[in-house]
C-alpha cells in the first residue's frame, strides 16, 4: 500500500492502475450509440406494452393489444396481436415472495440465484419461462380473494338487509292489525250511527209537535204580558182621570196640570197608541222643542271588547233589518224570507212571527209605545202591525215600487217610509192617511 502527499494536501490511500493490454475473463466490444440508443427504445416499448397488456388481462379483457412494427424498427399501425414476453422461473420467484412480504427470503434469493447466475451454474431449465397455467392460477387466485373480501362485504349488508325487512315486516304485521282493528271500530260506530238516526226520526214528530206548542205558549205568554201592560196603562190613565175630577175647581187656576177641551187621555203621559184614544193626530209644530242630545258628546263604543254570546238561526234567508223594543226585552228581525220574528233576550226565545209581506222585507220599527210594529218590503207596501190582536191592523199601498225603510215618529202619530219610486210618504197613525 502507497502512501504519498502530493503538493496540494492530498493524501492517497491506493493507486491502482488498469490497462487495456492486460488480460483477465471479460471481453469488452465497442458499442455503436445510435444502435444502442434504439435498442433501449424499443426496450422501453416493449415493456410499455407489456404493462398494458397485463393490466388488460388484470381487468378481464378478452383481447390483447394490436399492433405491427416496421422494417425501420418504428411503430406502425395496431392491426395484430401484440404478445407480451412471459416472466421467467426468477421473476415469477421474486413476485410472490414481495407479495408475500417475505423481504429477508428474497434478498437470500437474490443473493444465491445471481451468484450462481454469475459462476454458470444454474441448469437451462430454470431459465425458461413460466408456464400459463401459474400466472393464470396466481390471476384467479388473487381474483379469488377479491371476490371472497366482497362476499364478506355483501353477507355483512345482506345481514343489515334481512335486519330492516324483518322491522319492517313487523310493522307492517302491526299496521295491518291496527287498521283492521280502526275499520271494525269504525263499522261498529257506523252501525250505531244508523241506529241511533232511525231512533232520532221516530221522535222527530214528537220534537216537533213540542216545538210548535214552545211556540205558541211563548207566543200566548208575550200576548198576556202585552194585555197587561195596556190594561195597566188603562187603570193609570182612569186613576188620572179620577185624581183630576176630584180636585177642586180652584185648586189650580192656573191650568198647568189641566188639558182644556181635551178628551181623557189625550196628553202626553196618558196617550195610548191605539186609534181608540183619538180620531186624528195633530201634525207637529215647525218649532219643536230642542234636542236635548244635540251638544253632548258620548265615548265611542268599545266594540273590540264585545264577544258573541249566542248564535241563533231564526230564519230561512238572509235577515235584512232588527230592531229592539222599546220597553221589554225584545227586539224583532226582519229577513228575505218574507216574515218578521220577535224573539227574547238574551235567550233568544221565539216569542211572534208575522207573515203577509209577498217579498222581502227591507226594514222594520217599534212605536214608541211598543204595541205595534211598521214593516217595509220590496212588494210595495207598508204594514201595521198589532201585537194585542196578533194581526195585521192596516197595509198602506201608496208606493209603486220597493220600499226601502220605515220609522214611527218619535210621538208615535205618524210614521214615514221611502221607496225606490222617488217618494218619501208621512201616513197618520189614526186614520191611516197620508
Amino acid at each position: 500500500m502507497n502512501s504519498t502527499t502530493n503538493s496540494s494536501s492530498v493524501k492517497v490511500l491506493e493507486r491502482v492502475e488498469f490497462s487495456d493490454d492486460e488480460e483477465d475473463d471479460f471481453r469488452y466490444e465497442t458499442v455503436d450509440e445510435e444502435n444502442q440508443a434504439e435498442e433501449e427504445e424499443d426496450d422501453e416499448l416493449a415493456d410499455a406494452l407489456a404493462s398494458l397488456q397485463l393490466k388488460h388481462r388484470s381487468s378481464g379483457g378478452s383481447g390483447g393489444l394490436l399492433g405491427s412494427s416496421n422494417s425501420d424498427g418504428g411503430v406502425g399501425n395496431f392491426t395484430s396481436m401484440t404478445q407480451v414476453r412471459p416472466s421467467v422461473v426468477d421473476d415469477f420467484v421474486r413476485n410472490f415472495l414481495i407479495k408475500a412480504n417475505m423481504k429477508r427470503s428474497l434478498d437470500a434469493f437474490n443473493t444465491e440465484w445471481y451468484e450462481l447466475q454469475s459462476k454458470g451454474k444454474l441448469p437451462s431449465e430454470l431459465s425458461t419461462a413460466v408456464p400459463d397455467i401459474y400466472l393464470r392460477n396466481e390471476e384467479l387466485d388473487q381474483n379469488a380473494r377479491l371476490l371472497r373480501e366482497e362476499v364478506d362485504k355483501m353477507r355483512v349488508v345482506a345481514g343489515r338487509a334481512e335486519a330492516t325487512w324483518d322491522k319492517f315486516r313487523k310493522e307492517r304485521d302491526f299496521h295491518r292489525m291496527h287498521h283492521k282493528r280502526v275499520v271494525q271500530e269504525k263499522n261498529k260506530l257506523i252501525d250505531d250511527l244508523r241506529r241511533l238516526r232511525n231512533h232520532l226520526r221516530s221522535y222527530e214528530p214528537t220534537i216537533e209537535e213540542l216545538k210548535r206548542r214552545h211556540e205558541a205558549a211563548m207566543k200566548e205568554k208575550m200576548l198576556v204580558r202585552l194585555e197587561r201592560d195596556r190594561l195597566k196603562a188603562r187603570v193609570k190613565v182612569l186613576e188620572d182621570q179620577v185624581a183630576n175630577l176630584s180636585t177642586p175647581a180652584g185648586a189650580n187656576s192656573s191650568g198647568e196640570n189641566m188639558v182644556g177641551g181635551a178628551e181623557p187621555g189625550s196628553g202626553t203621559k196618558g196617550r195610548s197608541a191605539t186609534r181608540a184614544v183619538r180620531k186624528q193626530a195633530a201634525y207637529p209644530p215647525n218649532d219643536s222643542s230642542a234636542n236635548p242630545f244635540l251638544d253632548l258628546e258620548f265615548d265611542s263604543t268599545p266594540s273590540e271588547n264585545y264577544l258573541t254570546r249566542k248564535t241563533f238561526k231564526g230564519h230561512i234567508n238572509s235577515v235584512s233589518a232588527c230592531a229592539f223594543h222599546p220597553k221589554k226585552p225584545i227586539f224583532a228581525t226582519a229577513s228575505d224570507d218574507e216574515t218578521w220574528r220577535l224573539w227574547t233576550v238574551p235567550d233568544c226565545e221565539l216569542v211572534m212571527s208575522g207573515e203577509g209581506h209577498t217579498s222581502w222585507l227591507s226594514d222594520l220599527h217599534f212605536h214608541p209605545h211598543g204595541s205595534h210594529l211598521v214593516t217595509a218590503s220590496g212588494d210595495s207596501t207598508i204594514k201595521i202591525w198589532e201585537f194585542a190582536q196578533a194581526r195585521c191592523s192596516h197595509t198602506f199601498t201608496e208606493h209603486t215600487q220597493a220600499v226601502w225603510g220605515c220609522e214611527f215618529h218619535y210621538a208615535g202619530d205618524f210614521v214615514a217610509s221611502c221607496s225606490m219610486d222617488h217618494t218619501v210618504i208621512d201616513y197618520d197613525f189614526y186614520t191611516f192617511s197620508h
